[in-house]
Formats: structure tokens, sequence, C-alpha cells
């Protein structure tokens, strides 16, 4: 557990109602959160600060091939546990919901094929990423399959992307591929490239979702004292 300064718990208003739609908290499954009691710790810190839901993406990847069923019977373990922590006065619990975060690579493509996926926000979207130093062989082609499918795909953390320009992303935005901000790489947790890349998307109004990609507490202490000028922006 962590405990974080006055002045923090004054200014983390921007996570009051929160949704987190992208955070590694599902227990055991990636490099995330490890154990369930960690994971039960964020989401009581979650539920001090007023955030209102979760969705848990862990990653599948041909590094990380974790199978749509296995994810779902965590989930549900998740779940149970979860409900089995007593109400506190005046503090409403985080709603959970279960998705994933997708490399887009040659399991995904195989995935896609046999659509035995865990849809993002709704029924018809993905959270997809990619390498942060280099795009898949046929990245275009991917996405052009996943709307093929009757898929809408939305990039994990565009700003985190090395290779990615402007123009990168303005060619996105033109296919109808959503973005997902990491509150991260606002507050320069990522570096100061990352940061101008971040700020520059948001300034355009290119972000459709917001996370967190939390991995640990020690990533959560990070971000909630971090300065909120930023992330409050996110919110708006």
């Amino acid at each position: 557990m962590f405990f974080l300064k006055k002045k923090t718990v004054e200014k983390i208003g921007f996570l009051r109602n929160f949704t987190d739609c992208h955070c590694h908290i599902l227990p055991g499954v990636d490099d995330g959160v490890r154990s369930m009691d960690d994971a039960l710790n964020i989401l009581k810190i979650y539920e001090d600060y007023g955030v209102n839901s979760v969705r848990l993406t862990p990653h599948i990847m041909e590094e990380m091939p974790n199978e749509t069923s296995a994810l779902q019977k965590r989930f549900e373990e998740l779940k149970k546990a979860y409900a089995e922590v007593p109400v506190r006065p005046n503090v409403q619990k985080v709603q959970l919901n279960l998705s994933a975060e997708y490399m887009m690579d040659p399991l995904f493509e195989e995935r896609l094929q046999n659509k035995d996926l865990l849809t993002y926000v709704g029924d018809d979207k993905l959270l997809v990423e990619t390498s942060y130093f280099n795009p898949p062989s046929d990245m275009i082609g991917i996405l052009q399959r996943i709307k093929s499918k009757g898929f809408y795909p939305v990039l994990a953390h565009p700003e985190r992307y090395l290779y990615m320009s402007t123009k990168d992303y303005e060619k996105l935005r033109r296919m109808d591929v959503e973005f997902q901000l990491n509150l991260g790489s606002l507050s320069n947790c990522y570096g100061k490239k990352v940061k101008k890349n971040a700020e520059f998307i948001l300034n355009k109004r290119w972000y459709n979702y917001v996370g967190t990609d939390l991995h640990s507490t020690s990533m959560l202490e990070r971000i909630l004292n971090a300065d909120a000028t930023n992330l409050n922006k996110s919110n708006n």
C-alpha cells in the first residue's frame, strides 16, 4: 500500500467518475499485476478516488498467448474475490469489465479469422497495439481486415509508438481508427517525446478513450502524484 501527500489528494479530481479503459489489473496472466491481493488493493485505491469502472485488458500476443476461455475464468475469479470484499460506507464499488489488448501479430490474425476475441467497449471494437519501435509489416492490411470482419480497431497508446509521425496519426484517423490515451504519457512517465506526442494528439481532440495502462501499484503511484494539469484535460 502506498500513501499520497495531502496536495495530491486535493488535485486528483480527474479520477472521479473516471472509466479506466486500459489496465493490466487481471492478476497473474501477463506482465501486469501478479497477485489477487495486489489487484484487490488497486481496486480499493480506485474506490477511494471515485473511479467508476475499469476495463481489464490483458495482453494477447505470441509471447503471451492467453486463451479467451482462460482469461474469462480468471476474470470470474477476480469478480468473486472482489464481491467478497465488504462495501465501505460512502464508497462505491468499481464496475469490472473484461476485454483484451491484442498485438497485431500472426496469433491475432488467427484469432480474428476465428472471431475468437474479447471485444472492447461494445461488441464491435478491438483494442490493438504494435511494437513501440516498428510497425507490423502489413499494418494497414491488418486494420482493413479487422474492419472487413465487422470490427472497428482502437489503437492503444499511439503516442508511445516512436516510429509514428503526425502524418501517420492523420492517416489512421482517416481510416476511422480510434485512439486510446495513456494517462502516464501526459505526466511524463514515458519520456518527453511521448509526452509531446500525447499533447499533440490531445490538442487535435483525436483521443476517444483514456486509460492508465496500469501494470502495478508503483505505476499508479506515479500517475496519482503527477502534475494533474494535463490529466484534467484528458477528461474534457
